[in-house]
């Protein structure tokens, strides 16, 4: 009979936040699979626990996660930690709990501190419906064509963010989405010197220019308020996709960039313009 894999969150700040079930898996599990066995060793160390570890991080996915595989098919229990946060959010734990699943080993999540969902909550804008995007690339065109998918977004959007691209990042969200576009920059949550500022883009990009980003950022970005699709014709996508080909897009980009930006379906349009 196999093991279990126990996704446990860590503190993403504050210490405080470890919970009397996260602290009681980590004692429980016979090994600890974490991103980085230094900064678990102290975790562990402060919760006066000592335990055998063994590394999972994004470089190792296939020979560790092989490791911990064979590990758990032979009955031991893994706890899954990161450096801090939900396991398998934005993390290769991801991959590790796909192949528990097509092996049929018991998976378990441990609720606990999660960035996006404690930005979110405090942040002042719709939570009803979200979309989290994680970590735009850092190429300047792919993280462009990622933001131009989103144009016409109306969910809540966040997005995680490193203070050395947090500049580019706002200024490329502000054109992209208007400077007027609300935002809340969340800023080491739950540590010593937490801040949220809630604002629009084009004060976000003017504050962070005067003032050099220090720490992680989660970004909660507002979705679109355009006037709502059912207003939005047929002909008025095409027109858009028409209007994109001119600026040089292909029809296949350009017809993807006009369905996100409507909400029209994006192979009827495709066929719309090749006919003509």
């Amino acid at each position: 009979m196999s093991g279990t894999l126990y996704l446990v969150p860590t503190p993403i700040g504050n210490l405080g936040d470890i919970s009397r079930r996260i602290a009681d898996t980590l004692e429980q599990a016979d090994f600890i699979a974490a991103e980085d066995t230094r900064v678990t060793l102290k975790l562990l160390n402060h919760l006066g626990i000592k335990k055998p570890m063994v590394s999972y991080y994004r470089h190792n996915t296939a020979a560790g996660g092989e490791a911990v595989l064979r590990r758990l098919l032979s009955g031991e229990s893994c706890a899954l930690v990161t450096d801090a946060g939900t396991p398998a959010i934005s993390d290769p734990g991801e991959e590790l709990v796909a192949e528990c699943v097509a092996r049929s080993i018991p998976v378990v999540s441990i609720p606990g501190p999660c960035a996006l969902i404690t930005a979110l909550a405090a942040s002042g804008l719709p939570t009803d419906r979200f979309t989290f995007e994680g970590f735009l690339p850092m190429n300047k065109k792919n993280r462009r064509e990622r933001l131009s998918e989103l144009r016409g977004e109306g969910r809540t959007m966040l997005f995680y963010e490193a203070p050395h691209k947090l500049c580019a990042t706002l200024a490329d969200l502000s054109e992209t989405f208007g400077s007027d576009r609300r935002i809340a920059v969340c800023r080491e949550l739950t540590k010593l010197h937490e801040e949220i500022l809630r604002t629009t883009l084009d004060q976000a990009v003017a504050h962070y220019a005067q003032n050099p980003p220090k720490g992680e950022f989660v970004l909660v970005v507002e979705g679109c308020q355009a006037e709502k699709t059912e207003s939005v014709t047929l002909e008025d996508g095409v027109r858009r996709v028409l209007a994109l080909r001119e600026e040089g897009l292909s029809l296949k980009d350009a017809t993807r960039q006009a369905a996100a930006e409507t909400g029209l379906p994006k192979n009827e349009l495709y066929q719309l313009v090749l006919k003509g």
